[in-house]
């Protein structure tokens, strides 16, 4: 069979005086936009400078015998949406989708939680304990995986490496121990130990990359280790002039690192750890208790205590402070991010969790928007003891 193949039609181009018309007509009208005369980045950019934070928290719930303790960390969100959650001697979980709160564990005697950390894949939870215990955990049937007596002392700080393959904790008595929690038993798990620090360890942070884990201490001195060569650090900063809890690795750049200092330092530094060196440092005027990046933005919140017992918001590149939060009535200790980027939990010795809206969705979260049970963000809810 033969077919006959016609040419395509092609299309007339319009004539150089309609062109021409057209593109007068294109430009009078942009003429009368607002955004004439501006570049997409300028637009973009003030866009930013004029983002409104809400200055009060959507959700507040009542927390008792939440920690008043600078080397405690004990709140934690996860992937999956739910807060977990150190009061005293017991574990909690709270679902912000429904609300529900769930009881994990109790410890006897006078042992307490001391830390808390999610897997990256959400399937475990690491609780260390003040008594140097860690209990790994599996939340979705509330069984006890295993328990292990790891340190002499509280474990202050734990952290898992973005592929979940190792579980880092710092401890009182001055040590950092890695391991590898799927070998079989406590002693094949051993990947590392290392007494670096001269007094406890305070901080704890892997790399979003898992190229590098950084350490701050009671000794005023941060440490940042390689994943290939976790007995020796690799780098060791000595600027700080007071302990070093509050850590925070960019995943807006490679090898990044903010860290923020006591009551008598007050300052947040920045390192790029690359080139082993210093880029900027400013005094906060109070004491720094933990810091987190904004994984929608290049934006960071750090939290604060004696004396302002604030939250502030800061842009990074060009650094400056973009908005304060205020309300809790004692230092701002805990801070962890939701999986959407968009909120903040803080924690306080004043036994309260607020929640803050502070970063704007990217695309992925329009596209996936948790569903949240709350209430409209002009009225504050106080739920008394949600956790007893």
């Amino acid at each position: 069979f033969l077919m006959i193949r016609r040419p395509p039609r092609s299309t007339p181009k319009p004539s150089s005086a309609a062109s021409d018309v057209y593109k007068r007509q294109i430009n009078y009208c942009y003429s009368l936009s607002p955004a004439c005369g501006f570049q997409e980045s300028d637009i973009v950019n003030q866009y930013q400078e004029q983002r409104q934070v809400p200055k009060t928290p959507f959700k507040v719930l009542d927390a008792p015998a939440l920690q008043d303790d600078y080397y405690l960390d004990v709140v934690h969100w996860s992937k999956s949406n739910i807060l977990a959650v150190g009061l005293g001697k017991s574990i909690y979980l709270w679902n912000a989708v429904n609300s529900k709160v769930t009881k994990v564990h109790e410890f006897s005697g006078n042992d307490s939680v001391a830390s808390i950390s999610w897997s990256s894949t959400d399937l475990m939870l690491a609780v260390g304990s003040s008594k140097g215990n860690i209990q790994i955990w599996d939340t979705n049937q509330l069984k006890l995986v295993t328990e292990s007596k790891i340190h002499c002392g509280r474990i202050g700080t734990m952290c898992w490496s973005p592929s979940s393959s190792l579980l880092s904790s710092g401890s009182r008595d001055k040590s950092i121990v890695h391991r590898d929690i799927r070998a079989g038993d406590s002693n094949t798990q051993l990947v590392a130990r290392v007494s670096e620090h001269k007094q406890e360890v305070c901080g704890l942070r892997w790399s979003p990359d898992e190229q590098f884990v950084s350490s701050g201490g009671n000794d005023n001195k941060v440490l940042v280790w390689c994943k290939g060569k976790l007995i020796n650090p690799y780098l060791r900063f000595s600027e700080h002039k007071a302990a070093v809890k509050a850590l925070a690795w960019s995943p807006h750049q490679h090898g990044l690192l903010g860290t923020g200092g006591g009551t008598a330092d007050r300052c947040i530094r920045f390192w790029d750890v690359t080139l082993g060196k210093l880029i900027y440092s400013l005094d906060t005027g109070s004491q720094v208790c933990n810091m987190i990046w904004g994984t929608n933005t290049n934006e960071l919140i750090t939290t604060h205590g004696y004396s302002q017992n604030q939250i502030v918001l800061w842009k990074y590149q060009p650094f400056k402070k973009m908005a304060i939060l205020s309300g809790h009535m004692s230092r701002v200790l805990y801070l962890s991010l939701s999986p959407d980027g968009q909120t903040i939990v803080t924690g306080s010795g004043d036994e309260t969790l607020r929640f803050w809206q502070v970063f704007p969705q990217n695309d992925y979260s329009k596209q996936n928007e948790q569903k949240w049970n709350v209430l409209p963000s002009d009225n504050v809810v106080r739920q008394l003891s949600n956790f007893l």
